[in-house]
């Protein structure tokens, strides 16, 4: 599969998402996820031409939020693998992502370069809120 690193389950818990890089060529995978937490029915989700990825969440409604490393953006992507929009960092080594706030709809970005965090607001909250 080559070098994992982004993983997230979808807000139902029936779907895990893994982004694969390097060697494994820029993709993401959804696998289906049974009651007893077994993994099947591995389907492409999204891959790309350029740059990493790294850490990955998940809203309320189970859009992917994925940390476009180099590219220094948030890729936002519905369930059903549609791309919805992309949101500009002012640093290009995203690494991670969390919900947060009050209604968890701040969404808090570490950046390695930066070496520090950002932040944007977000019309729908992560899938723990």
């Amino acid at each position: 599969m080559g070098t994992t690193n982004g993983i997230e389950l979808s807000p139902d818990d029936k779907m895990l998402y893994v982004n694969v890089g390097g060697s494994g060529g820029r993709k993401i995978w959804k696998y289906d996820v049974d009651a007893a937490g077994n993994l099947s029915n591995k389907k492409l989700f999204a891959s790309f031409d350029d740059f990493g990825f790294d850490g990955m969440k998940c809203d309320k409604e189970g859009n992917l939020y994925i940390c476009r490393y180099g590219k220094g953006t948030i890729a936002v992507y519905s369930p059903d693998g549609k791309f919805i929009r992309e949101v500009q960092l002012k640093g290009k080594s995203c690494s991670n992502l969390v919900f947060g706030g009050k209604e968890g709809k701040s969404v808090f970005v570490t950046l390695q370069d930066r070496k520090g965090m950002e932040t944007f607001r977000n019309d729908i909250p992560g899938k723990g809120y």
